[in-house]
């Protein structure tokens, strides 16, 4: 049977096994993750939906249980399932990256890093725990909410710091807005942390700031000495 012959809840699975999976465009993506549709639309008319409400791609990856539950087709089951699978792109794209040799420019890491907090609603701050080799062992969400020296406090990261047994730390935050340029607070906080850093010997290897597959390094901008 021919793929256009074919039941529409069939032809992204059939174009998959004739093609491969990369031959998928992102509907058809979506649509074998949700497998099938409601009692009145396909599972394409609803991956539609699913990539109407998003702005950019990467916001899907980090959808809530609420707002895919909202679109019609999509019961708590189904929102689970396609929440699985964006957690496990995550946390492969993580894996890459620990397992580099090292990390030598901001470069190396900000795919990854878009992909965990670049399209995120709100503010998130992680901290980059590595080793001797500018390898990273582990990373942890320290803060969320507003980024300012208030709100994001250097002698809690570097009690995490010191607990870990890390030899450096890379700080990253994401701006909601997309505009990845440093504010006069997100300064401020960097040279808070990097003065803290001194004081422990764990060295703030860099301060980035992600949103929405961009990034600005606070090191390369030589606000970190």
């Amino acid at each position: 049977m021919k793929v256009k012959d074919m039941n529409k809840e069939q032809r992204p699975r059939e174009h998959a096994l004739q093609d491969g999976i990369e031959a998928l465009n992102n509907r058809e993506l979506v649509a074998i993750l949700l497998r099938s549709g409601s009692k009145t639309r396909s599972a394409l008319e609803v991956a539609d939906e699913v990539l109407a409400k998003m702005e950019h791609l990467g916001e899907l990856g980090v959808a809530q249980l609420n707002d895919l539950m909202e679109i019609d087709g999509i019961a708590q089951a189904k929102a689970l399932e396609l929440q699985a699978a964006f957690e496990l792109g995550r946390r492969i794209a993580f894996d890459k990256v620990k397992q580099m040799h090292c990390i030598n420019s901001p470069k190396d890491i900000v795919d990854w890093l878009n992909q965990q907090i670049g399209f995120m609603k709100q503010e998130h701050f992680l901290v980059l725990f590595l080793n001797h080799h500018n390898q990273i062992v582990s990373y942890r969400t320290m803060f969320k909410g507003s980024m300012t020296s208030a709100s994001v406090h250097p002698r809690e990261i570097y009690k995490e710091a010191l607990a870990s047994g890390c030899a450096k730390i890379i700080c990253v935050h994401n701006h909601p807005s997309g505009n990845v340029e440093p504010s006069e607070a997100d300064i401020l906080l960097t040279e808070a942390i990097d003065a803290c850093g001194k004081m422990t010997c764990i060295p703030l290897v860099d301060h980035i700031i992600v949103g929405k597959n961009s990034y600005t390094s606070l090191r390369q901008k030589q606000l970190i000495d």
